[in-house]
């Protein structure tokens, strides 16, 4: 690929567009409502919001010199040993890791500036929000020759869902990183209490329904379950076990108005009418996650980057486990999302730089990242060292499903439809709207959108 000569304003501002009404996917499954959606960022567990730091492994007379760029300082640890072992192994490379905060859009507003002035970092973690707009714009290097020189094999060794979204136009953009998916949390205390069984994997909604019933208890504060206006975690999940869909293959078309989608989010609401769940205000002001972590909530849906913040909540880390989604009407689904490991386009060092990006994503990387616990590693055969880091917890829930996991559905202008999304959605779990009506506002303006993006 030419060396980039200048950057198309236009792309990157689209690329960046809604970052400020985003938060991460990982730092809760709070209400979108209150956020305006949350940021399907993919594994932003724990995002820092520290200074930028820096940090360089290997010998600093090496003959070349890598800068690498990440945003979570918990995951900074594991970053460093991979550096460390790479530089080992190649003692002519040293690399320099750049810790910039995401928050505030900070970390994409460094990488861009980098980029429109030639000097971005030569590798950096890539989410799935950005990817197509990176590629428009001509600063992500195609990978496929470093995988291929790797020995890696994404058909293979990653779960397919995940590596397709680092696929733009039949070349990889990105290098797998680790990916989350989601399972129930259930306090195990609250469910003693009543003399309630645990669920066990297998279960269905109806089964969720019923446990919910048998724990609910609102005068108390204490509630079955939370039913969160949260796509990725809640109800997408629900719409693909319906039968339904969010985005057509080609991105041109939304599936808000096909009664299978509205199926699949009419029964969260239903949690709501029910009593079963706290209302959508209440979740504003008090989200899930706090209830949880508090006592007051029975079960929660939560995506796997909730892990190190539930084992580390000293009021419910003895007391809680996990079990796989429920079924709905006889179909499992989970939706699956993960950061990728990109190379700028630009970059000096671009062989070492894609070289390193592709090491990466080999075993022994996958490994030093994966016995953390911070996230799950994306090769399959690293997913077991997650699951293996807390031995109490049934954290399977979460790998076990990677392989039948659908892609979160993404655009260049995702971050838009989840806004769109959002507003609308919240007048039905409100009440404001039927979801019929809602769902056909949502359609409108998000098909709109799409068409704008598609000229």
């Amino acid at each position: 690929m030419k060396k980039i000569q200048h950057i198309n304003a236009k792309i990157l501002t689209t690329a960046l567009a809604g970052l400020m009404v985003l938060t991460s996917a990982c730092s809760s499954s709070g209400t979108a409502a209150t956020t305006g959606t949350t940021a399907a960022a993919g594994s932003d567990s724990s995002a820092a919001e520290t200074s930028a730091a820096t940090t360089t492994e290997g010998d600093s007379s090496a003959s070349t010199k890598l800068s690498f760029m990440i945003w979570d300082a918990n995951q900074q640890p594991a970053m460093e040993a991979m550096a460390a072992a790479y530089t080992k192994e190649h003692p002519d490379v040293s690399i320099e890791i750049q810790l910039t905060a995401y928050k505030g859009g900070e970390y994409w507003t460094k990488l861009e500036a980098g980029m429109a002035g030639g000097n971005a970092p030569d590798v950096f973690w890539m989410n799935t929000l950005h990817v197509e707009n990176y590629v428009d714009a001509d600063m992500l290097a195609p990978l496929d020759d470093a995988v291929k020189t790797a020995g890696l094999d994404l058909d293979q060794d990653f779960p397919a869902a995940l590596a397709s979204m680092y696929k733009i136009n039949d070349q990889m953009y990105g290098i797998p990183k680790d990916f989350d998916t989601n399972a129930v949390w259930y306090n195990k205390e609250l469910f003693d209490a009543k003399g309630v069984a645990y669920p066990e994997a297998g279960w269905t909604w109806d089964d969720m329904v019923s446990l919910a019933k048998q724990l609910n208890d609102p005068d108390n504060g204490v509630y079955g379950i939370a039913a969160p206006l949260d796509f990725q975690t809640c109800y997408y999940n629900t719409v693909f076990a319906a039968g339904g869909w969010i985005l057509n293959e080609d991105k041109t078309q939304s599936g808000y108005n096909d009664p299978k989608t509205q199926e699949g989010i009419q029964i969260w609401i239903d949690l709501i009418n029910e009593g079963l769940s706290p209302s959508l205000a209440s979740l504003t002001d008090t989200s899930a996650d706090a209830m949880f972590e508090s006592g007051k909530l029975a079960m929660i849906w939560a995506g796997s980057y909730m892990t190190p913040e539930y084992v580390g909540n000293e009021v419910i880390k003895d007391k809680i486990d996990l079990v796989e989604l429920p079924t709905y009407d006889g179909n499992e689904a989970n939706v699956i999302n993960g950061l990728g490991y990109s190379v700028y386009s630009g970059s000096k060092n671009k062989e070492a730089a894609e070289a390193f990006a592709a090491w990466m994503g080999g075993t022994e990387a996958m490994k030093i990242q994966g016995e953390t616990g911070v996230v799950i590693s994306a090769r399959n055969d690293a997913q077991q060292y997650f699951a293996a880091s807390q031995p109490s917890l049934n954290l399977k829930a979460y790998t076990d499903k990677a392989a039948i996991a659908t892609a979160l559905p993404v655009s260049k202008v995702a971050s838009e439809m989840y806004d769109l999304e959002a507003n609308s959605l919240k007048l039905a779990y409100s009440g404001e709207l039927s979801l019929a009506d809602a769902c056909a506002q949502a359609a409108e303006q998000s098909d709109a959108l799409l068409a704008k993006m598609n000229k």
